[in-house]
């Protein structure tokens, strides 16, 4: 994913009011659901999951193959 495309997606979706978990879906097949905005963190190219047992789960556009979830109210994707 695009650095630019990735960094506005995430946050997107993080800033949905009223929030609406979302899942990351990585290049290697690992997906991450993000059901509550103050779980991560985003910056400039890199977003921070702070995933179950407090383990930080780092995102970058390169290992980011699809963001997953309801942006415009009919059930699409963004990838």
């Amino acid at each position: 994913m695009e650095r630019e495309v990735f960094s506005a997606t995430i946050r997107s979706f993080r800033n949905r009011i009223p929030f609406r978990p979302f899942t990351v879906a990585l290049v290697n097949g690992d997906r991450y659901e993000v059901d509550r905005p103050e779980i991560l963190a985003v910056g400039e190219g890199i977003a921070v999951l702070i995933a179950p047992g407090g383990v930080p789960v780092f995102f970058e556009p390169e290992g980011v193959n699809q963001v997953i979830g309801d942006l415009s109210g009919h059930g699409t994707q963004t990838s």
